[in-house]
């Protein structure tokens, strides 16, 4: 026999799949999918006070961290080369109103930790959340009237938040709330106000989870959430939806779209990826953070294997980057 087809090449026995992972150099030589420390954006909680550190329960290995020791921690991070960070606020109740005010003062927590982390670490990036929930009494991304959430007031609100984060230095806004329209009219308060570059990063496809939970408790806004958001996050049955969200953020001027929840919409961020091509990000949220940590702890996952797997399938899915509470567990694994 001659030619490839007659010898066969392509099927059993003269193509053997395992020959190229029989040591661990040929693996690497011919893997498919890489993750570095470049991919990892690492989402903090800040709070008030002085050398405070306040363990979130729910959340194994997670600490609300005041201003000083966020710059040490976010320091530590940079050293392991996660280039950015993710700020989310614990904000006092007494604060909390009904108009969540406090989300665009300038002297709020977030401003104030974004102008301390920029002065001490001007080469990391800080990401700042665009949402009013940390702020609203009633524990909504939007302002709520009669159970109603407002899209054009909240989107005012918005805009608000977005400049007085930019002021302080933030380099990417990330708006969460999935109100319509908010992109370009933040793009343009962001624009009009000599910040034009400043990124957006739009949680363009955000679903109604039930995998948000330890996040409510670490941000204090869980216990204040009257009702849910199935109103204005996405319905976790569709995906053609999450397809046209994307598609008018981007007209709207986004830079970056993220995804969240990321495990149990891997599908959602290949769709997103192949169509739209743009950088695309994937959250791992707090219950798939505190799912995995939860299985460690009664011995019936290995931590660090199901946590780089977890990491790698987003990247395999098409994800550019990954929040993820584990960036510096992974990072230090990456760097062996």
């Amino acid at each position: 026999m001659t030619g490839n087809a007659s010898l066969g090449l392509g099927s059993y026995p003269w193509t053997r799949l395992r020959r190229n992972r029989k040591q661990d150099w040929s693996r690497r030589m011919v893997r498919e999918t890489t993750l570095t420390p470049d991919d990892l954006i690492w989402p903090v909680f800040v709070i008030e006070g002085d050398n405070a550190r306040q363990p979130v329960a729910s959340m194994p290995g997670v600490d609300r961290l005041s201003i000083n020791l966020l710059v040490e921690e976010v320091g530590r991070a940079a050293d392991l080369g996660i280039p950015a960070v993710a700020l989310f606020p614990y904000t006092d109740p007494d604060l909390k109103t009904p108009d969540a005010q406090e989300a665009y003062n300038p002297e709020n927590l977030v401003c104030r930790a974004v102008r301390a982390l920029k002065a001490a670490h001007p080469h990391m990036g800080v990401i700042c959340d665009v949402a009013l929930d940390p702020y609203n009494s009633n524990g909504h991304d939007g302002l709520v009237q009669d159970g109603i959430i407002l899209n054009d007031e909240t989107n005012e609100a918005l805009c608000l938040q977005a400049v007085a984060q930019a002021e302080a230095g933030c380099d990417i806004n990330a708006p969460s709330d999935m109100m319509d329209g908010r992109i370009g009219e933040i793009r343009q308060a962001l624009d009009t106000a000599g910040h034009q570059q400043v990124q957006i990063l739009s949680y363009a496809a955000k679903y109604a989870s039930a995998f948000y939970g330890p996040f409510r408790d670490a941000v204090g806004s869980g216990g204040a959430l009257k009702g849910d958001k199935k109103t204005y996050q996405m319905d976790p049955a569709n995906t053609d939806e999450a397809l046209r969200e994307v598609a008018l953020d981007i007209a709207e001027g986004a830079d970056m779209l993220m995804v969240k929840p990321g495990l149990p919409y891997l599908d959602i961020i290949r769709r997103i990826k192949e169509t739209f091509g743009m950088p695309t990000f994937a959250y791992n949220v707090s219950g798939e953070y505190a799912m995995l940590k939860a299985a460690a702890a009664n011995g019936w996952l290995d931590h660090d294997a199901a946590l780089m797997e977890t990491l790698i399938s987003f990247k395999r899915a098409g994800a550019d980057g990954i929040f993820t509470y584990a960036a510096r567990e992974a990072a230090r694994l990456l760097r062996g």
